[in-house]
This record gives structure tokens, C-alpha cells and sequence, in this order.
């Protein structure tokens, strides 16, 4: 089962334009101490951003996800860099010859580490 923390993040997340924290404690059905305790742990983690938002004169928090980066060997099987990066087919991924010759590379790199 997911933690709070992990589910709040998945919350906005999923939301690009980001999440009122005067909204979010009620999506999460916890009280606004414990969602302020839980962004604080989001943001001083760096995955999250908090900026202050007024709405109707009163003041509260839009919390938007931080952009992570993505870990380079994931783009890779073997010495074999993802071909959809350089591709300018405009392909149905599930039945692309070339993506799947990677990803057999990719099963074939797995299996023998």
C-alpha cells in the first residue's frame, strides 16, 4: 500500500498545471496539519515546488511537480541507445520493427548480467 507521501506526489504529478494544497489535503481525506507535513517532506526532498497562491483573498499553496532526470541507462540495452531518440518515423510504436529489435536487446543485455 502507498504511503501518504507517495500518493500525494502521484496527485500532482498527474496534474500538470499543479494542485491547490488546500485541495490536496481533501483528495488525500488526511487534515491540513498532516498535508502541510507531508509537502513539507515533498519540497525538502526537491520533488515538488510550493508557491504562494491567493485565491478569493485568502492564501494557500499550488504545489507543482519537479521535472527529474531521467537515469541515461534506461535509453540503453547494451551498448544500444533507444532509437525512437534520433527516429523521425512517424510509426505506431507497438508494431515498430526497430523499437522491438532494442527491446530484444534489452531482454537478451538483462538476462546475461
Amino acid at each position: 500500500m502507498p504511503s501518504v507521501e507517495d500518493e500525494a506526489q502521484r496527485i500532482i504529478q498527474s496534474r500538470q498545471e499543479g494542485v491547490l494544497q488546500s485541495e490536496l489535503w481533501k483528495l488525500l481525506n488526511i487534515d491540513s496539519r498532516k498535508c502541510s507535513r507531508v509537502v513539507k517532506k515533498l519540497s525538502d526532498a526537491g520533488l515538488i515546488d510550493r508557491l504562494e497562491y491567493r485565491e478569493e483573498g485568502l492564501k494557500t499553496y499550488l504545489l507543482k511537480a519537479r521535472q527529474q532526470a531521467v537515469d541515461p541507462s534506461l535509453l540503453m540495452a547494451g551498448e544500444e541507445l533507444i532509437p525512437c531518440i534520433g527516429c523521425d518515423l512517424d510509426c505506431n510504436v507497438e508494431q515498430c520493427s526497430v523499437l522491438l529489435d532494442w527491446m530484444y536487446e534489452l531482454a537478451i543485455s538483462e538476462v546475461n548480467e
